[in-house]
């Protein structure tokens, strides 16, 4: 995390309502010039769809009809073996995403896109171990995650797929982001997932360990923050909207986060309808009274204000055009705002604060 320094700067999951992948980068790099993410486009096809997007080459899997599942009364045998080798051997390529299933990321590794000079980082994005294994189910319907041998191959195969998209990423900026999305960790703990705190643990560290860069994790609901908290993770992202109050839980654990040098992914503007009504001043309250929720618990002030970033809630690609663009527009109004209330001089001084 040394050569980057979030300090309140514009960050989002990735994925936009556009069908066009050129004006789909277009609005990426009006919002997020100091960190531009590559477009996912589920509307563009629906081998663009978060679950389908990185199934590619998984052993038995199958995308049809606006489907994507594993079909175990095929043999497995071969797709496992090759996986498995590809694994051991550190076989990056063996995860490559191709273009059909992510064109926005295509038209950037193409060249077909050229990032702002001052870019200080581009981030990738991947479905999350946890939320693929139990979206992805098999030709009955069970998750695959509840499969012990397919669990095992979700874990490495997600790996592969987020080591060859940081390596492909690293020769356009000098430093990449890697977010994992598990919409799903928000189900934790419930009736219906059944899985034990080391498996989620395990599996995240899995997709984690395949990583060099900047690694991150978001869960866009309220969920058990503190197995997100002892992961490796650089970065937290939340949806700070509607679930700051839950994140202030666990006051403990965010601050031996912040002690380590974790950064908190601020998803303050809400990614739907309810960005009708709010204002930049608005929004930029509301996250001074989420701070506030952890203050208030003992989490020190300087170390939460010391770095930060600013996001939607969640990712944009179900919403009208027009909203993910307020909702961009938004995340760049609260992060100018902060970032001149806690600018370089600011910040270097809360870091040093919170160092002592």
């Amino acid at each position: 995390m040394a050569r980057f320094q979030p300090r309140w700067l514009p960050l989002a999951m990735g994925s936009l309502p556009h069908e066009d992948v050129s004006t789909a980068w277009e609005t990426v790099l009006r919002y997020l010039p100091s960190i531009p993410s590559w477009p996912q486009l589920p509307r563009r096809a629906y081998r663009e769809t978060m679950y389908a997007q990185f199934g590619e080459r998984f052993p038995g899997i199958t995308i049809e009809d606006g489907r994507v599942y594993v079909d175990r009364r095929m043999d497995l045998d071969a797709g496992l073996e090759q996986l498995y080798l590809a694994y051991l051997e550190d076989e990056v390529d063996f995860g490559a995403v191709a273009e059909p299933y992510a064109s926005g990321l295509h038209a950037l590794l193409g060249g077909r896109v050229a990032l702002p000079e001052g870019a200080l980082a581009v981030k990738g994005h991947i479905t999350g171990p946890i939320s693929w294994g139990l979206s992805v189910v098999d030709q009955n319907q069970r998750p695959i995650l509840y499969d012990e041998v397919l669990a095992d191959a979700v874990g490495k195969h997600l790996r592969l797929k987020a080591a060859w998209q940081e390596r492909a990423l690293a020769h356009i900026a000098p430093q990449t982001i890697v977010m994992i999305d598990e919409p799903y960790m928000a189900s934790f703990g419930s009736s219906f997932v059944s899985l034990r705190r080391e498996q989620v643990v395990g599996l995240l560290e899995e997709v984690f360990a395949g990583l060099q860069g900047i690694k991150g994790v978001h869960c866009c609901g309220n969920t058990d923050w503190s197995i997100l908290l002892s992961t490796s993770t650089d970065i937290l992202s939340l949806d700070a909207y509607d679930y700051a109050e839950s994140l202030a839980l666990y006051p403990k654990e965010v601050a031996r986060y912040l002690e380590r040098g974790g950064v908190i992914a601020w998803g303050i503007v809400p990614s739907g309808p309810a960005a009708e009504s709010e204002t930049v001043e608005s929004l930029v309250e509301r996250l001074h009274q989420a701070i506030g929720l952890l203050v208030a618990k003992g989490v020190p002030e300087t170390a939460l204000l010391a770095t930060g970033l600013v996001g939607p809630s969640c990712g944009l690609g179900s919403l009208d055009p027009g909203l993910a663009e307020r909702v961009l527009d938004f995340t760049a109004g609260v992060s100018a705002a902060m970032q001149r209330r806690y600018g370089a001089d600011e910040a270097d001084q809360a870091v040093e604060a919170a160092s002592q």
